[in-house]
This record gives C-alpha cells, structure tokens and sequence, in this order.
C-alpha cells in the first residue's frame, strides 16, 4: 500500500542538502515521487546526491545548486525539474536558519537580511512554482516554520518576527490559492537535531557529556516535557502528511512538531 499516495508525482524541495530538507526527499523517494531538491553548497549538494542515489538507484532525481533568494536562480531550477521529471505537485519550501540577536543588538542591515531571508525564500520558489502546481491534482504547498512564529524568543527577536509573518503568509496563500486547487499548509518545529546543534556540542563546555547526555540535558533547560531533541524525519514525516493526499481537507494550518515545547494554546 502507497500510504502517501504521491506514486508519481513530482516533488520539490527547497534547502535539500542536509537536515529536515534531505530526510524530507528521502521519504518522497521511499513514497514513489519523482523528486527535484536544491541547496546552495554545491559539495554538501553532490554528497547528498551520492547518497540519495546509493539509496535509491531507480530513483528519478534532479540535484541543482540555486540559492532561493536569486529569483532567476529559482525559475532556472523550475525549468530544469519541468524538464526532467514533469510538473510539480507539491512544492515543499526548506530554507533558512535563525538569528541570535536581541532587539538592542539587531542592526537596520540584520532586520532586512533576516526579513528578505525568511520570505523571499518561499516567495521565489511560489512564484516560480506555482504555473506548474495550477491544474495538478492535489496539489499542495508546505512551508518549514519554527516553533518561534507562535512563541517568540527576545534572544531572537528578528527570527521570531520574521516567522510569525511567513506563519501569516502561509494562511493568506491557502486562501488565494485555494480556488486554484492548491493548499498551502507549514509546520512549527522546535528543537531539531542538526549541523547547528552538532557544533554547539563540539564547542560544548561539559566535556564529560557524549551527545545524548549533552542534548537530553538541552531538552531539560529548554522545558521539552519529551527530554530529548527531535530528529529530521520527525519533522519531514509530518511535511509528508501536509504534501499527500492524506491531508486534503486541510489548508492554511500548523503541525505543531516540537515535543511539547509550545506553550500557547
């Protein structure tokens, strides 16, 4: 049984190289779908690729280098995946990391990088996208969001503005894009398992601490009633639901996939 049932379909995937993004292609792949994925490192990028393809020799699979925040990098990926693998059905959008800085120490520069980061990397890949999923059945949109859009942080003052505005944009796209059979849903992350926190352990001062001790003890200051980090297909499970069929009377909502950390109702 196809439970996802996106046996071919095309799928995109923004940030794909490594984290959320590339256990997100690897479930697409395990589910049948022809699969486009992006990153900017271009190394990082042919590793994954080799990876993918040890995995998944039958797979159809297109890998190109495109920063999302270069709109004709964007629509030159669209026409090589259209190219390759035919239309997208789902457009899943994976870009971006956050920022440490309160609002005392976040600079005019900072506030617009941060800003430009978090919506022009959906805002490209909708746009570019979004001919391709007009008439495809199912067709779906699911945009990677943090914890941080409902439940701010003041040591992250600009990524926690900046998300809970792409958290809007998801809701506005759901309802102009709806009439074209297209939904538009994202999840809310937490704490998530990934090269970022892998240097904070390497740079770690409770030396005595392997990993699991150092990010259980994490999870214990962060309040995750779950005590542990989560893990990338965690995330990418839930993106999965979102994608497929599975959730087609849902559009414009929120997965909450943080353990419990979230404390709004």
């Amino acid at each position: 049984m196809n439970l996802y049932q996106l046996h071919d379909s095309t799928a995109i995937v923004t940030g794909g190289s490594s984290g959320i993004g590339l256990a997100c292609v690897e479930l697409l792949l395990e589910a049948g779908a022809r699969v486009a994925f992006c990153g900017r490192n271009e190394d990082r990028l042919r590793s994954a690729e080799t990876h993918l393809r040890q995995r998944f020799p039958q797979a159809q699979l297109l890998a190109q280098v495109c920063d999302v925040l270069d709109a004709n990098a964007v629509q030159a990926f669209a026409a090589a995946s259209q190219a390759a693998l035919g239309p997208a059905q789902v457009l899943v959008n994976n870009a971006g990391q956050g920022r440490v800085s309160t609002f005392a120490d976040t600079s005019d520069a900072a506030w617009a990088e941060e800003l430009q980061l978090k919506f022009f990397s959906v805002i490209h890949p909708v746009r570019a996208f979004i001919p391709q999923l007009q008439g495809q059945p199912g067709a779906s949109i699911v945009c990677v969001n943090s914890l941080l859009a409902s439940q701010p942080e003041p040591h992250m003052v600009a990524t926690s503005a900046a998300r809970a505005g792409l958290k809007n944009l998801v809701r506005s796209m759901a309802f102009e894009f709806a009439e074209q059979g297209i939904r538009v849903n994202g999840i809310l992350i937490g704490l998530v398992e990934s090269g970022q926190w892998r240097r904070r352990f390497e740079a770690r001062e409770e030396r005595a601490l392997d990993w699991a001790q150092w990010t259980a003890h994490l999870a214990r200051r962060k309040q995750i009633p779950l005590g542990r980090l989560g893990l990338p297909k965690e995330a990418a499970q839930a993106i999965l639901f979102l994608a497929s069929p599975l959730s087609s009377y849902t559009t414009g909502s929120h997965i909450d996939v943080s353990g419990g950390l979230s404390r709004h109702a």
